[in-house]
């Protein structure tokens, strides 16, 4: 591998390669478990091992964290706040305690079995599966260690988090089985698949009021299509009244559909939304920045050109098109309007998957750059020394504000969907490699010590206990139904892998995606705070 010296950005694609293929790997079957993304940090690893003169410049994995956590904090953004106020504050509540409880844990346990600090940090950060603390944990130890000092101690780090990583994953993998073989002690059945529908109702009574009042009554849970009265077709703005024998498309999930239709009258078999005759529905894509970062009330859409948005996909999850909603760059909206007026809606959306390829530049460097200046800030501790949130933390908090910020005048701080999914996976790659090759040698030394049993036993008892204390706040305290206890619980280990293993025994994973994302962001910034401060306490 001596062609490798002088190339490591060869290397790191080469180890990149590799890992992916080692990530695809699924222990048990197709169902079974896999380390995914994780497996490229075991694979440079095993390089740096074999041979240790391999290494990757600090920068360049730099460089891949930056990207990594800067587009996960622009992609949670929007939502955290939301689900914050509206049910997750006891959620977080529980998750932070149970992180914190795998702290002093990893603390007690780690330092009386004679651990060091950075064995304890990496151990804590892969007992919960969590790669942007790694990232956080190698930042601080590289101020604290720099030179020669820092590839030593970073393996050390490594070895906690290689070791403890699986250990974190199978019993957060158990706690989520468990939970799901008790369902009937302690929640109901997940429910039905909520995938958004469309119906059409007859509408009947009288003094049915205007459709804007009468969505408000219904909690917003449906929007409107169209309206067809006496044989014509009219735009269902909020500004209609209802009158008797109207038919009315309803969109929304199924059980907020049918209440819909119950409290307008009954169901009707025509399907008023196909009809074409007065106006045409389109998939159209969001790609100008005139209107990314809006949310569809400022849109004023039925206003502005005549026509109303039912639905908005992005990624794959289609989504309701309540007034409150802010469009980003790549969605594609559902259009109602009169035929003639597409082209000047398409024209006002955009509706241009080339202009999605074009990176923002501007934003996405003044955003990175606000990030990077966060986290250099020295913040004093009591009884002496600082902390800072580093090259982890810094963008992460950035983008969360950014993120939920959508845009600031003309600038857009958001990133189309893809563009987001395509930098962050190249940031982790990038990461993952480069300190998985680094550390090889110092992980090889470690891995055949009295240590690593050490490790193993820390690592249990860090997920165990982050899992139990979880599980019992979420079933006692907070009551939460099972499905979205299921999502806390992978959503505290910050752990895809859990959370699609569970999604395959459920029904639907409605309840599963509301409980991760509502505790995801807090906790990882719980574990990227609390990983260096271990490391700072014992090292």
């Amino acid at each position: 591998m001596s062609f490798l010296h002088d190339d490591p950005i060869l290397l790191v694609f080469l180890v990149a390669a590799a890992g992916y293929l080692a990530g695809r790997v699924r222990i048990g079957g197709a169902g079974g478990f896999g380390f995914g993304i994780a497996a490229v940090l075991f694979v440079g690893i095993g390089f740096g091992a074999a041979d240790p003169t391999l290494k990757v410049p600090q920068p360049l994995w730099q460089l891949g964290l930056i990207l990594f956590v800067y587009t996960v904090g622009l992609a949670t953004g929007p939502g955290f706040l939301t689900t914050l106020r509206r049910r997750g504050l006891g959620a977080n509540a529980a998750v932070v305690s149970a992180i914190l409880a795998g702290a002093a844990a990893a603390a007690g346990l780690g330092s009386a079995l004679g651990l060091g600090g950075a064995a304890i940090a990496g151990t804590f950060t892969g007992g919960l599966t969590n790669t942007p603390a790694l990232a956080g944990t190698l930042d601080a130890l590289h101020d604290l260690e720099p030179g020669t000092g820092f590839d030593a101690q970073a393996g050390e780090v490594l070895v906690g988090f290689s070791l403890a990583y699986p250990i974190g994953v199978t019993i957060a993998l158990a706690a989520v089985f468990a939970l799901a073989r008790r369902r009937s002690r302690f929640g109901s059945p997940a429910p039905a698949d909520e995938a958004l529908v469309v119906r059409t109702a007859l509408v009947q009574g009288e003094h049915l009021g205007l459709l804007g009042d009468i969505r408000t009554r219904l909690g917003a849970t449906v929007t409107f299509g169209r309206v067809k009265r006496d044989g014509a077709s009219l735009l269902a703005t909020d500004d209609v009244e209802l009158r008797a024998g109207d038919r009315i498309s309803i969109v929304g999930a199924g059980p907020a559909v049918a209440t819909a239709i119950a409290q307008l009258g009954q169901e009707s078999a025509e399907h008023v939304e196909l009809e074409r005759e007065d106006f045409d529905f389109r998939r159209i894509v969001v790609s100008s920045r005139d209107v990314a970062g809006r949310t569809l009330e400022e849109l004023d859409l039925p206003e502005r050109l005549g026509g109303t948005v039912t639905r908005v996909r992005r990624g794959d999850v289609d989504m309701l098109a309540v007034p409150e909603l802010a469009l980003e760059l790549g969605d594609r909206v559902r259009v109602v309007a009169p035929r003639a007026q597409m082209p000047a809606i398409s024209s006002f959306f955009g509706d241009s998957y080339r202009a999605l390829r074009e990176l923002d530049v501007l934003s996405f460097s003044v955003g990175v750059a606000l990030g990077l200046a966060l986290g250099a800030v020295e913040v004093p501790l009591p009884g002496g020394g600082s902390f800072s949130l580093g090259f982890a933390g810094g963008p992460l908090l950035v983008g969360l504000a950014l993120g939920a910020l959508g845009r600031t005048g003309p600038i857009v701080w958001q990133l189309p969907h893809s563009a987001n999914l395509t930098l962050r996976q190249f940031g982790i790659v990038v990461f993952l490699a480069g300190v998985g090759v680094n550390s090889g040698q110092a992980f090889a030394d470690t891995i055949v010590s009295r240590e690593a049993l050490s490790v193993l036993a820390t690592a249990i008892a860090v997920a165990a206990t982050g899992a139990a204390v979880t599980i019992v706040a979420g079933t006692t305290l907070l009551r939460l139904p099972l499905a979205t206890l299921v999502g806390v619980v992978a959503g505290m280990q910050t752990q895809p892998a859990v959370l699609a293993a569970a999604a395959e025994r459920e029904q639907s994973d409605t309840e599963l995606n509301v409980g991760y994302v509502t505790v995801v962001p807090l906790a990882m910034i719980a574990k990227i705070v609390l990983a260096p401060v271990l490391l700072r306490l014992f090292l």
